[in-house]
């Protein structure tokens, strides 16, 4: 079964918004991430609702919807009227993150949960089974284009074994510094989807880009 690849919006052209939305909607690619920053979880600003509206007509991929935001709960109303296939939350923002995953799901899409780099896998192990998703961040969150924090690799091993030892069907979603030689080390490692910005958007040929991207 070949990964699963999601293009990271933080990397398009907003100055030509539509042309990167028709190259997604044409390439191989599965999901488009989304990265939504408050400015107060992570030292930056991204895009909000009114741009994502244009790019949710736009894209025909489903919309996979990272929120690095403080109480990110009260936005499952907003993600969900996008027609987001999934949202993803930090566990380090969520203190009822039960609740949190719950509520994700009761509106009808899969639920994620995303750990910092420092933030050790083990801290899923109570709610492992209850996940769609766990991304890890192989970058500190916040800006893109950053280099990939290589310890990701042993916590990918350690939530495959952690996943594999339960009940849990979820995928393993990594986020940050992903291009074609990281891409291959996480998909050996056990990754199932890697989100890849810079890699992808500023490629000669981007829809290429995915294609080897997915077949690593």
């Amino acid at each position: 079964m070949k990964n699963l690849v999601a293009p990271s919006l933080l990397s398009a052209n907003f100055a030509d918004l539509a042309s990167d939305m028709e190259m997604i909607n044409n390439s191989e690619c599965d999901w488009l991430h989304i990265d939504i920053m408050d400015g107060v979880f992570v030292p930056n600003i991204s895009f909000g609702f009114p741009v994502l509206k244009y790019v949710a007509q736009l894209c025909k991929k489903p919309l996979d919807v990272h929120l690095m935001i403080v109480q990110p709960e009260k936005f499952i109303n907003e993600v969900r009227d996008l027609g987001a296939y999934s949202m993803n939350v930090h566990v380090e923002a969520c203190p009822h993150l039960h609740r949190v995953i719950q509520m994700i799901k009761e509106n009808g899409m899969k639920a994620g949960v995303t750990l910092n780099p420092a933030t050790p896998v083990s801290t899923l192990v109570d709610i492992i089974e209850e996940l769609d998703i766990v991304m890890l961040m192989s970058v500190n969150p916040g800006f893109g284009g950053q280099k990939f924090i290589t310890h990701t690799l042993d916590k990918v091993r350690e939530l495959r074994a952690m996943i594999d030892n339960s009940d849990s069907h979820a995928l393993i979603e990594v986020d940050g510094g992903v291009n074609r030689e990281t891409g291959k080390w996480l998909v050996d490692a056990g990754v199932d989807v890697l989100v890849a910005g810079s890699a992808v958007f500023k490629a000669v040929d981007p829809e290429e880009e995915i294609c080897i991207l997915k077949n690593l």
